[in-house]
């Protein structure tokens, strides 16, 4: 060999020629379906971003351009277009270069820089927390998803190339990163229907999440594979020889379930790794979808199928396009198998998801479908985002979205709607739309009239039955499942908070200026505007809200609506230099269900009850009986207290407590509820505290209409043997 030789065979295996040997790789591979023109554009592509990065190296010490290359390279084995390779060999270079997007859309096209801007993070803002920027820098790629879907699929592949690469990060970061991998991409990605993805993003996440746990599960499933890969090998041969018999032509593929989903497998049924079963299967590609119905004949009469284990998803997809029969069936030496039968199609969707698009051009409808329901989701995504009232909210909202486990529901007209486990009707309410579920008050399941918070089942059919005055409940946030319901449920409920705050606020500032003979239809807008600018406020509602949460004084507003000086005229009439004000009218209080109107704990008034209120700040007025001891302390507060008093003919339910001595006998518990009910009041808790052998206090926490409906009930209780004395309880 030459000198001249050698020194060229060493440079290129020198780490400065490393990138340029897997460019050509990259090109070479990129020739197969991109025309030279557009892998000319690639090399440019890589000159730009080599020349942006020069001199930059990651943590293992290779030079930085060796990323965006591989990133490429996943793209590239998808199959992928020529501005997508592009924008992946280019996808750091406005994040961690001084090049701007501008460059890059004049160098390469606005497509491409769109591309490379949606990928990367929002580096300029300075966040208060990790979880923050990582929140906003979530919100902003789903924005940039729903205008191009290449963009989570270049997102996608940079975060696989970085979890390969992961080992050389320290393990606080490693850990942050896995955990964030688990948590978001691969969820995203079995969403999307790219299973190649999907799987290795969950193995890499696992193996740097638990490293010891993945080391023992490798090597008990390499142990197990050399005893059971030979039965595999044995059954897939079997096969092919029953479909050929059968005139069936078919490809027959063993295959093993991937370390994490064994693994997940082992953690929710509590058992052991010898207990896990179907830890082997094989796959069975045909060419038409009859044939997928013809094969499971075929397999149920060679093997014995396990009851309740086939699921067509042929008939009914999954939400990523998912389609495939599975069944588990019992082969030799009584091995679990699990048999999945797909078309060519269907088997392209089910590994690359929405990049069948590009990778199978000859079969766009597969991929096409697979797009569809992608773009139903970000739709979704974006519903949710423009509800969720910070990044943080919105990232957890999309963590619950994510979860794998669904069911199918009909719905009255015979359509399908997939859930995620244990949803609810309310649950199912809202994935029909918003609207329904915020008018929702009850369900049919299976023509039965059922409780809103029972979990649901495949196959079941929910009808909602809706009023239009209706609004939504709090407690649905206790149980509902689905993102979208928990989304618009808040959002709702905040919404009906801000009318009411606006309503009320309204309504004091109103009371506090008929006390100093104002009215606020006469005040002139040149005031109003100086008003508003001075408190901060866009427009009167605004202003009327952060009165009506407590955040502002009624009194100062209504002052400064009169042009008067702060503290010219104090609450209950007292002036400074004007005359003196009329007494303010009564706030009237319209019953339990307002957003900004609460009732005290400690006095617990109901209608009928004498009372008074107090501005809180962030809860609005809260009413308290005028003997609660607590209106003692807050009497120097002179400036919060509001005169109050019921509606004439006030509607609801309000919670009292009472204290009923009773004689210890048998059956006299169940005798004071029967009273109780009979009466039309519900307990809501009972409390029991003996004071001696003979007698014992209970403490019942009832809802009543008033004081009569109260005064109904103790009379009631006193009729009951074993009563000897009844008190309402107002511990303040």
């Amino acid at each position: 060999m030459g000198r001249a030789e050698e020194i060229a065979r060493v440079e290129e295996r020198s780490p400065e020629a490393e990138p340029e040997r897997r460019i050509s790789e990259l090109c070479i591979l990129l020739e197969r379906y991109l025309e030279p023109p557009q892998v000319e554009l690639v090399r440019q592509a890589y000159r730009f971003s080599a020349d942006a990065h020069a001199g930059q190296r990651r943590l293992s010490g290779e030079a930085y351009i060796t990323h965006p290359i591989a990133v490429a390279r996943i793209l590239a084995e998808m199959r992928l277009d020529a501005e997508s390779i592009v924008a992946a060999l280019l996808h750091d270079v406005i994040e961690d270069t001084p090049t701007a997007k501008e460059g890059v859309a004049e160098r390469f096209g606005q497509d491409v820089a769109e591309l490379v801007d949606g990928v990367s993070k929002l580096t300029a803002i300075d966040f208060k927390s990790k979880a923050e920027a990582q929140a906003e820098n979530f919100r902003k790629m789903v924005l940039a998803m729903a205008q191009d879907i290449r963009v989570i699929l270049i997102k996608l592949a940079d975060r696989l190339h970085n979890m390969r690469t992961i080992w050389v990060m320290p393990p606080a970061k490693r850990r942050r990163i896995a955990r964030e991998t688990m948590e978001i991409y691969a969820p995203i990605a079995q969403r999307l229907g790219i299973n190649a993805v999907r799987t290795e993003l969950e193995d890499l996440g696992f193996a740097a999440l638990y490293p010891l746990r993945y080391r023992v599960l490798k090597e008990k499933l390499a142990r197990q594979r050399g005893r059971h890969g030979v039965i595999l090998d044995t059954v897939c041969d079997q096969v092919r020889r029953r479909l050929e018999e059968a005139g069936i032509t078919a490809e027959v593929v063993g295959r093993e379930k991937h370390l994490w989903s064994i693994y997940r497998k082992m953690e929710e049924k509590k058992v052991n790794f010898r207990d896990v079963f179907d830890v082997y299967g094989f796959r069975v590609v045909v060419e038409s979808l009859d044939t997928c119905y013809r094969v499971l004949g075929v397999l149920h009469n060679l093997y014995k199928p396990r009851p309740g284990r086939m699921k067509d998803y042929i008939a009914i997809p999954k939400a990523n396009g998912y389609q495939s029969i599975h069944t588990t069936l019992v082969g030799p030496q009584r091995i679990r198998l699990e048999a999945q039968i797909r078309t060519r199609e269907m088997h392209a969707v089910a590994e690359s998801g929405i990049a069948a698009h590009w990778f199978y051009k000859d079969r766009r409808e597969a991929g096409n479908k697979a797009q569809a329901r992608a773009r139903e989701w970000l739709q979704d995504l974006m519903e949710m985002q423009h509800s969720a009232g910070t990044s943080q909210e919105f990232i957890e909202h999309v963590k619950i979205d994510l979860l794998p486990d669904e069911i199918y529901i009909f719905t009255p007209r015979g359509d399908i709607l997939e859930l995620p486990a244990n949803a609810t009707p309310v649950d199912f309410a809202y994935a029909v739309h918003s609207d329904i579920g915020n008018s929702c008050i009850a369900a049919r399941v299976d023509h039965r009239l059922t409780p809103l918070r029972t979990p649901l089942q495949t196959g079941q059919m929910v009808e909602v039955i809706t009023a239009p005055v209706a609004r939504p409940n709090p407690v649905w946030l206790d149980f509902v499942v689905t993102a979208k319901a928990r989304t618009a449920i808040r959002h709702a409920l905040k919404r009906l908070k801000d009318e009411e705050a606006v309503d009320l606020g309204r309504r004091l500032v109103e009371r506090a200026m008929a006390a100093l003979s104002l009215d606020l239809e006469s005040v002139p807008r040149e005031r109003v505007d100086a008003v508003l600018e001075e408190f901060g406020a866009a427009a009167l509602d605004d202003l009327f809200k952060e009165v009506g949460l407590g955040r502002r004084v009624p009194w100062l507003v209504a002052q400064r609506f009169g042009g008067l000086d702060p503290g010219a005229v104090k609450p209950g009439g007292e002036t400074g230099e004007t005359a003196e004000a009329a007494p303010a009218p009564s706030l009237t209080i319209r019953g339990g269900e307002g957003a900004v109107v609460a009732f005290g704990r400690c006095c617990r008034p109901i209608p009928g009850d004498p009372i008074v209120g107090f501005v809180s700040t962030g809860r609005g007025v809260v009413i308290h009986h005028r003997d609660c001891k607590n209106v003692a302390s807050f009497r120097k507060q002179a400036d919060k207290w509001v005169d109050v008093e019921w509606e004439p003919g006030v509607e609801g339910e309000f919670v009292t407590v009472i204290a009923v001595d009773v004689v210890n006998q048998r059956g006299a518990l169940a005798t004071l509820a029967a009273a109780i009910s009979s009466c039309g009041s519900n307990i809501e808790n009972v409390a029991i505290d003996e004071r001696d052998g003979m007698v014992t206090t209970v403490r019942f926490t009832l809802t009543v209409r008033d004081r009569r409906h109260l005064a109904d009930v103790m009379r009631a209780l006193r009729a009951t043997d074993p009563v000897q004395r009844i008190t309402r309880k107002r511990d303040g």
